[in-house]
Order: C-alpha cells, then structure tokens, then sequence
C-alpha cells in the first residue's frame, strides 16, 4: 500500500498500479524466471512492473518489457484489469493492467530482476505452481481469447 497526502491534507492508503506483460511472437510466450531475492523469486513470470511516475501504461510495458529482456515491442493490446484486492502470493494488493504485444527486435539484455529469460510454445508452458502471483490466469485468459475472439479488455464481475 502506498501512504499518499490529499489537496485537504489527510491521508489514506491506495493500492499500487502495475502492468503484467504476455510479450509474443509465433505462438510462444516470452517468461523470465524471478531472481530469487524478489517475492515469488525462482518461478517463471510474465514481464511486469511498477508504473512510474510520468510514465503512460504502454510506456511502462516498452521499459518493463525490455529492461527486464531487452526485447522491443509493438501492438500492445490491454487484456484485462485484475483488480482483486486479494490476488493470490500478492503482498500490495497491486491492481494490474494486463497487456499483450509482439516482440520486435532485441537490442538489450536482462536486468537483474531476471535469472533467465526463455521462449515457451503456448503449448507447453510450466505448470501453475512454477508461475509466479497469478500468472497462469493472464495467459489462461489470453488462450482463450485467441479460441474465443471476444471483446477486450476482459473484465471480470
């Protein structure tokens, strides 16, 4: 939670904004494996990350997404909005905009937050207990999109 200082001078705790990335490219699935000093660190993750200051939600997917794999991106596409005050393994109640887009070029390298970065075939992708926070719902969510076509964002009741 973040302690913030309104116009009228009280205080109050909000909720942290951050974005999950499912970062694609012919039918696989971009993941890095968390460091092991970070929560959930060792499991295997989307690329996602803090909003910064200043900084639009597709401008935090392209520095997200190519600090921590040194991949650009292009068509970035809002998939959902996970909202959950109580998403599992979460310890900021993080509300997370969830994004897809294509990998373009890679003109980087991984940051220190990524012990590995690695290409998974959408068919074969660690089992939910190896993904990090709830990781295995985005890109469940995102499969079934590509099955279903249905209106996006997808929002949950």
């Amino acid at each position: 939670m973040i302690t913030c200082t309104f116009e009228d001078g009280g205080t109050g705790k909000l909720r942290h904004v951050v974005i999950d990335t499912l970062v694609l490219k012919e039918n696989k699935i971009l993941l890095v494996k968390r460091v092991k000093q970070l929560l959930e660190g060792g499991k295997w993750g989307v690329i996602g990350g803090f909003v910064e200051p200043n900084e639009t939600l597709k401008e935090s997917v392209a520095r997200e997404v190519h600090e921590e794999t040194g991949y650009n991106v292009e068509n970035i596409t809002l998939l959902t909005v996970i909202d959950r005050p109580d998403r599992p393994h979460e310890d900021r109640q993080n509300i997370s905009f969830v994004f897809f887009c294509t990998a373009t070029n890679k003109d980087g390298e991984k940051d220190w937050e990524s012990e590995e970065v690695r290409w998974f075939s959408l068919d074969e992708l660690p089992s939910a207990d190896q993904l990090a926070f709830d990781h295995d719902y985005d890109i469940t969510l995102y499969k079934e999109y590509l099955a279903e076509h249905f209106s996006l964002p997808f929002l949950s009741k």
